[in-house]
């Protein structure tokens, strides 16, 4: 046998590896309402919010709404003075919502870009409220889900947020900043009045959340014979 046989030999009979990513860990519930959404009793999120259920597991929420998407709203640098020094951290706020009338916000510090972003998704899971969509405009009237009820307002620290109904066609009239949560939960078609320090994207952000909890909150006379 030849040299070049000889050093071909062992190559032919090489098994290729292949690298597989790994799996995901079983979700082990920890609360009753998590034993009770992974043994099927619980099959709607609807469910847990007609009933005021306290969830304090995101993995309810994958369960239960499986298309959900996130969106980083903002990602500040904030610093801190302590006796060994000045201390930076990187603050991330992210919203996650399905388009279909659920929303969250959350916001974590972390000395890291990406694991601040991954916890703030966490944190916005647990976070989600449902968003009482409609066609409240005089002009349009068509019925759909395509804007909200009635006008609402919100506040969060300086910034002050009112949303009003619009018609079809008439697109998030708003800044940046509250388009991310207004998209995610759903909603097509709105007027954003801001007062405050509306550069602030996280306070803008989170007051649109704020505006939606408070719009679920009422009950219009057309929903009194639930």
């Amino acid at each position: 046998m030849s040299n070049t046989e000889t050093r071909s030999g062992p190559r032919r009979g090489r098994e290729r590896k292949i690298r597989r990513k790994p799996q995901p860990p079983e979700w082990i519930p920890r609360t009753s309402l998590g034993e009770a959404v992974k043994s099927g009793l619980i099959t709607s999120i609807e469910e847990i919010f007609q009933n005021n259920y306290k969830v304090r597991e995101r993995e309810i929420f994958d369960m239960l709404l499986p298309n959900m998407s996130e969106e980083v709203v903002d990602i500040n640098m904030v610093q801190k003075q302590t006796d060994a020094g000045q201390q930076s951290k990187f603050k991330a706020t992210v919203c996650v919502g399905n388009s279909q009338g659920y929303v969250g916000i959350g916001s974590v510090k972390h000395k890291e870009v990406g694991p601040a972003i991954r916890k703030s998704i966490h944190k916005a899971k647990l976070g989600i409220i449902p968003v009482k969509r409609g066609c409240g405009s005089w002009e349009c009237n068509c019925g759909d889900n395509h804007s909200i009820a009635y006008t609402t307002e919100g506040k969060t620290g300086s910034v002050k947020v009112r949303i009003m109904p619009a018609p079809k066609g008439t697109g998030l009239v708003s800044s940046d900043a509250a388009k991310i949560p207004l998209r995610l939960a759903g909603i097509k078609d709105c007027y954003v009045y801001i007062k405050g320090n509306s550069k602030n994207a996280e306070n803008t952000a989170k007051a649109v959340i704020d505006a939606l909890k408070n719009a679920y909150k009422i009950m219009a006379p057309s929903e009194w014979s639930r």
